[in-house]
């Protein structure tokens, strides 16, 4: 059977390489007699991948070592309640960007615990652009400054990281991450869910500065809290064994194609090309600010909003999967993530340019 192009947005592609692996490995894993869904999460053999795992993201991002990598459960959007029962130290008052809807989310949930202080907000003008920093109201006494480097849904994309002095960042990079280079120092806590730029649904990633852990809120549930997972290498409950063998299957394939910072140049290009072909007529277009476009999400609209389903329908048709926007935005969006070959954005330039005549 041949594969289809996959434009979703998540759960997104995965390299072929990777899920040849795993369909060798499924059976029996290592000459172990058993698949790695069937083993212990504290065997030596799971332990093993685990830590590779590990080391291997390390190696990627350059993570400094007075940084912890927890693999955790539950999904980014739990970790919009997480965060501020573990960051906010004693403190009420945190700093939050609303940039798009999943940091719209997370504002939502950090209201439940502390008071939240919107720096910027650009839901007025339907989450298009990103406000020059000179208008943000940062605020010194927070205990942290919450950002979505990437909104997935908007494609709304920041091509710097904030000066916010003394105050930790904490970034959602679920749809960026290792999609280019980042100097992880700058941040205090960058969290991923897996399932849009790294493997697969049923992980997520969180880097954290050791100085924030162990003041948690009281009411903290042991699972969500930083400083026990991280006493227990993440496996102070039986975590998501197979997602976390796959993405460290991904995380392998990456450095294979030589890191993010190779990668920052195939996407770079994929995204030009895309973006490209909107400008190139009015059949289509695309709303966002020029100087803030993503690379890994491009939302789109045809001039003729009674074609979409005829666009989808056909797109899909020629191998081209999921390019339906989000539901309550409607129109298209082509997710090219790390996984998303540069040849799926050659085919879709082609098509859109034939859909168009």
């Amino acid at each position: 059977m041949t594969r289809a192009y996959n434009f979703c947005a998540g759960p997104a592609a995965l390299p072929e390489s990777v899920l040849q692996k795993a369909k060798e490995e499924l059976l029996n894993w290592g000459e172990v007699g058993a698949s790695i869904m069937e083993m212990s999460h504290r065997s030596e053999a799971f332990l093993q991948i685990a830590a590779d795992a590990e080391q291997d993201l390390r190696d990627l991002m350059h993570v400094p070592d007075n940084y912890h990598v927890l693999f955790l459960q539950g999904g980014a959007s739990t970790q919009f309640a997480v965060i501020p029962m573990n960051l906010l130290r004693g403190n009420n008052k945190a700093d939050y960007v609303r940039t798009g809807v999943w940091s719209h989310k997370a504002v939502d949930q950090a209201k439940s615990f502390c008071d939240v202080n919107l720096v910027a907000d650009t839901m007025d003008k339907g989450y298009h652009y990103i406000p020059d920093i000179d208008s943000w109201n940062l605020d010194s006494d927070a205990a942290y400054f919450h950002y979505t480097p990437n909104e997935t849904i908007g494609g709304v994309e920041f091509n710097f990281i904030p000066d916010t002095g003394d105050v930790p960042i904490v970034a959602d990079m679920s749809s960026n991450i290792l999609s280019r280079p980042i100097d992880v120092s700058k941040f205090g806590l960058i969290y991923a869910g897996a399932q849009k730029n790294i493997g697969p649904s049923g992980i997520t990633v969180v880097i954290v500065r050791d100085d924030l852990l162990g003041n948690a809120l009281p009411i903290t549930p042991e699972p969500f809290n930083y400083d026990v997972q991280a006493e227990d290498a993440s496996l102070y409950n039986t975590p998501p064994t197979f997602a976390w063998y796959l993405t460290g299957l991904a995380f392998k394939w990456l450095k294979e194609q030589g890191g993010p910072e190779a990668m920052a140049v195939v996407n770079e290009r994929k995204a030009k090309k895309l973006y490209a072909a909107i400008d190139a007529t009015d059949f289509y277009s695309n709303d966002v600010a020029a100087d803030c476009r993503s690379w890994m999400n491009v939302p789109f609209q045809l001039q003729n909003k009674s074609m979409d389903v005829k666009f989808v329908t056909e797109a899909a048709e020629n191998g081209m999967l999921n390019l339906n926007g989000w539901r309550t935005v409607g129109g298209m969006r082509a997710s090219l993530y790390n996984a998303v070959p540069e040849e799926a954005v050659d085919a879709l330039v082609s098509f859109m340019k034939d859909f168009e005549l």
